[in-house]
């Protein structure tokens, strides 16, 4: 067994050694002592453990959960018939002492059945390991009997000494004994904190947690040495439940098994199928009739209920139960909802300013003006006739909602907003970290990942069989250059896919509409635009939903062929893929509209053509941003509704419905008669959905703040869809944790970890973006250069026939003239297009001409000034907001400097001991100087017997 020096095991006489009592253990071929049935003589021995919290005594606490399969013989169903076993704990002093039944063979012959060699590989392997666990101070418990057939348990309970021990090698910070006072505010901004409270109490949860606090316990690394520090009045809840899982866990991490092959730990024993499950339990159940009060009730009442969505979150209590790291998750969460609410605001105003001033925006009322009587050119070959420009009324009046001055504002506000946002996140978790007791807290460095190990010795037994060198290994780069050479070209082929799908919508989009263009209804003809773009948007939703599973799949697995050292490198790299992948996945085709689309197309005359046959699709004369509002509008509330809402809620529950469909199944005719037992905890949690980790909820969420932030010039009104989401989506991921998902490990965090960089990421790309979506995609630029170059009575008058150039229908190319060129009732001899070119009258027809150059360098102008100005405003609000609050960082160095007194008031004490035992040693021995000479014979004797008093330091 390899066991790390760090964590040494006590002696095996120090330590008591509870043991498996095996019920049902006649599968494997061994029979019970008689005496364990006198248990059996109690009247509810599952009320005694409370139903699976507890060990059969009732009084060791089940801090952890293993869970395995096993093969039942016919002949053990037999004998589990006439006899009912119950749990008993058999306590050895010995370390290489079998476990009690294991050494006694059932007297079956030949009715013994054969057993699997793979089954008889893992039992060994349990049975290994097991010991391993109960050598490293543990105590065990296992259970066969319970109402899953073929499923076997057991219980983890880690005893005081142990907790001590882990507790100080993890450096866990416990409370002490000291409390002192937290400073309070004084004045004006007491009554003001006094004023807030009462008014925001009816959104405050009912819980103990949430309550503000006056004093605090100081906390100090634990250590054996100094436990007279810390209040140990009440040891059974000194270590809370998530702790002590934690400790369990790291037991369970670095115990290795040898006869499984490159072992390293539980998670490896996993993976091989030795074991099916392991977790801890839950508190106790959420519903029902005569439930004691714990805090997942609490949690399920006060947090997981759709009829709290408008109070605020017990972070506390869920850090309390669930641990830091998930914790971290809820109050980022948050805190992104609460800053969404100004945003939405802010979003709403500008839509309503769109509303109201679209009957006095003059380009679109001269759009709708029939007395106009524009004729535009054709939008397809030879099918697609002339049209009027007034029949685009009604896109050009809508697009003013989202094109209008006032989008420019928001978009520099979102900017702000968002480097606010990042700071006002960095303060919150910092009081969380003083809160939490965290800010002193630095993360060590993980076990190696068992894969991670395997390479290694693979490694290490081929130079060994080489070159006979036996020097420690590692994987370096040469070793992952394959790997590494399958994530780039499998990531360049999985965006390439990307492309190649948004290219296949835009061959679809212009085939649909030169087919709709075909028919004879007016009506028909009208609408092509919007049937074209609706249902082409639909395709790309439907495309990136199903990717999205495709590339989180892929993107794990090219993370396990790299084989990363740590799991923290594992997570780190995953997110990286995954992020990449669904960014680029989700984005491509609002990144066609708002950037490629109408660029690219020609003019009469000389169109682009793919496949000699297609030609490429022009924006609407309005410009493409309504188009990519609908684009934007459409993917954002798809995703948010399909994906992360009835996703979350429908495969959980699908897949615990087939669970049990297997379960039922599995059950065999002998166990009806427990049908009327009670389940225990740890059978009904192994019914619940195994925990995945945060990166799927933290990938939505990112997605989410990237349709926020970084087209909102084209969508005011995405933080206010974003924000009616994550009212449901805290709630709905509150109660997956709480009701649906078995109980994850307590993971320890200070920080969001590259979540936070990605963040960033974002903020700043978005303010490019809306750069680019304001000058290139809008008509914001191409209004300011006409009102402040080209008009002649300071308006917009003239705006939209400036905008567009003439075409002489008789240079139409060989065959691409309209079938029916009289079909507006006249006959047209000059159409018009929207473009910046020179007239057929010109000497250079059709050149581009000098308006668009001017537009061109306004727009980079644009582009340079905006991007600038705005990144500056955002590291100024970076700058000017500290990242650790005032308050907070007089809290932390009031603790340091208690911390040093109370240490000095110790040493003192000491020293003041000390010099009393030198003084009260002096007194002695004078006084055995003074003593008789009769009593000289036995002088040495009263010597020794003054100097033996007891001390106590």
């Amino acid at each position: 067994m390899r066991v790390n020096k760090k964590y040494s095991c006590l002696p095996a006489e120090e330590k008591g050694i509870h043991i498996i009592n095996i019920r049902a253990i006649e599968d494997i071929g061994y029979d019970q002592h008689e005496s364990t049935l006198l248990n059996s003589l109690s009247k509810n021995p599952d009320a005694d453990c409370k139903y699976g919290l507890y060990f059969r005594d009732g009084k060791r606490k089940v801090d952890y959960i293993l869970v395995y399969h096993y093969k039942k013989s016919s002949t053990g169903k037999a004998l589990a018939r006439r006899a009912q076993q119950n749990d008993a704990s058999v306590r050895s002093t010995k370390q290489d002492q079998p476990l009690p039944g294991k050494g006694v063979q059932l007297e079956m012959g030949d009715s013994e059945p054969h057993m699997d060699y793979h089954e008889d590989d893992k039992r060994f392997r349990r049975e290994e390991y097991e010991g391993n666990l109960v050598e490293a101070g543990l105590e065990l418990e296992r259970d066969e009997d319970t109402k899953i057939h073929g499923i076997g348990f057991v219980k983890i309970h880690a005893p005081w000494n142990v907790l001590c021990r882990e507790a100080e090698f993890l450096k866990l910070k416990m409370p002490t004994k000291k409390m002192y006072q937290i400073n309070q505010t004084h004045g004006l901004l007491k009554k003001i904190n006094s004023v807030i409270q009462k008014i925001t109490e009816p959104i405050q949860p009912k819980v103990a947690e949430h309550k503000p606090q006056t004093v605090k316990r100081l906390s100090y690394p634990f250590s054996r040495e100094k436990q007279h520090l810390f209040d140990l009045s009440d040891k059974d809840s000194f270590f809370d439940s998530k702790t002590r899982s934690t400790i369990v866990y790291e037991i369970l991490k670095r115990t290795t098994c040898t006869k499984a092959k490159y072992s390293m730990g539980i998670t490896s024993l996993l993976a091989n199928g030795v074991y099916s499950a392991a977790y801890p339990l839950h508190d106790g159940d959420y519903e029902g009739e005569n439930v004691e009060p714990n805090d997942r009730k609490l949690l399920c009442e006060e947090w997981a209920s759709y009829g709290v969505f408008y109070k605020y979150q017990p972070i506390d209590l869920v850090r309390k139960y669930f641990g830091e790291k998930i914790g971290l998750y809820f109050a980022w969460l948050g805190v992104y909802t609460q800053m969404l609410i100004p945003a939405s605001i802010v979003g709403i105003i500008v839509f309503l300013y769109g509303c109201a001033t679209v009957d006095e925006n003059i380009p679109s009322m001269e759009m709708c003006d029939q007395r106009n009587n524009i004729t535009m050119c054709p939008l397809c070959d030879k099918t697609c006739s002339y049209w009027k420009m007034s029949s685009a009324c009604a896109t050009a009046r809508a697009s003013h909602l989202f094109d209008n001055p006032a989008t420019v504002f928001f978009s520099v506000f979102m900017a702000l907003w968002a480097a606010t946002f990042m700071e006002h996140w960095k303060r919150k978790q910092m009081r969380l970290n003083y809160r939490w007791d965290l800010t002193g807290f630095e993360e060590e460095e993980d076990h190696p990942r068992a894969e991670y190990e395997a390479k290694v010795l693979e490694k290490s037994l081929r130079k060994e069989h080489k070159h006979k060198e036996t020097d420690k290994e590692k994987l370096t780069w040469k070793d992952r250059f394959p790997a590494y050479l399958t994530n780039f070209v499998g990531i360049i082929f999985m965006v390439g896919l990307t492309f190649a799908i948004v290219f296949g919508v835009i061959i679809y989009r212009i085939s649909t509409a030169a087919a709709l263009a075909i028919s004879s209804t007016p009506s028909g003809r009208s609408s092509v635009r919007v049937t074209v773009t609706a249902t082409a948007v639909i395709i790309n939703l439907v495309v990136i939903i199903i990717l999205d599973e495709v590339y989180g799949c892929i993107a794990r697995w090219l993370t396990q062929i790299e084989v990363p050292k740590t799991d923290k490198n594992f997570e780190e790299r995953l997110i990286f893929k995954a992020f990449l992948l669904k960014f680029v996945n989700a984005y491509t085709p609002i990144f066609y509209v708002a950037f490629f689309k109408g660029r690219f197309v020609g003019r009469p005359g000389d169109y682009v053509y793919i496949f000699h046959s297609f030609r490429m699709e022009e924006c609407a004369p309005g410009g493409c941003l309504m188009e990519l509002c609908i684009q934007l509008s459409i993917i954002m509330l798809g995703k948010q509704l399909i994906q992360n809402n009835l996703f979350e809620i429908g495969i959980p529950k699908m897949k615990k419905f087939i669970r049990y469909l297997k379960l039922k199944r599995r059950r065999s005719l002998d166990h009806e008669e427990q049908h009327m037992k009670k389940k225990q905890r740890y059978e009904v949690d192994y019914n619940l959905e195994p925990f995945a980790g945060l990166t799927p909820e933290y990938m939505e969420m990112i997605i989410q703040f990237g349709f926020v932030t970084l087209f909102v010039a084209s969508f005011p009104l995405a933080p206010l869809f974003a924000l009616l989401n994550n009212i449901i989506e805290i709630r709905l991921d509150a109660k997956k944790f709480v009701t649906e998902l078995r109980r994850p490990v307590a993971v320890r965090a200070k920080d969001i970890g590259i979540w936070y960089n990605i963040l960033r990421g974002i903020g700043k790309l978005a303010v490019i973006i809306n750069a680019f979506v304001i000058s290139f995609t809008s008509d914001f630029i191409p209004r300011l250069v006409y009102l402040y170059m080209y008009s002649e009575n300071g308006t917009m008058h003239g705006f939209v026939n400036h905008t567009l150039s003439s075409f002489n229908v008789s240079d139409f190319q060989a065959g691409t003239a309209p079938n029916d060129p009289l079909d507006l009732g006249y006959e047209v001899q000059i159409c018009r297009y929207k473009d910046y070119r020179e007239p057929p009258w010109s000497e250079n027809k059709y050149d581009i001409s000098k308006d668009f150059w001017a537009v061109l360098a306004a727009r980079l102008a644009f582009v340079i000034v905006f991007q600038n100005l705005v990144m500056f405003m955002s590291e100024f609000v970076d700058w000017i907001i500290p990242d650790i609050p005032k308050d907070i960082s007089q809290q932390i160095h009031k603790e340091k400097v208690l911390m040093v007194e109370v240490f000095m008031r110790e040493e003192q004490g000491k020293l003041q001991m000390l010099e009393t035992w030198k003084d009260k040693d002096k007194r002695k021995g004078e006084n055995c100087n003074n003593h008789s000479p009769r009593l000289s014979r036995s002088r040495s004797g009263s010597l020794s017997s003054c100097h033996s008093y007891p001390l106590d330091v």
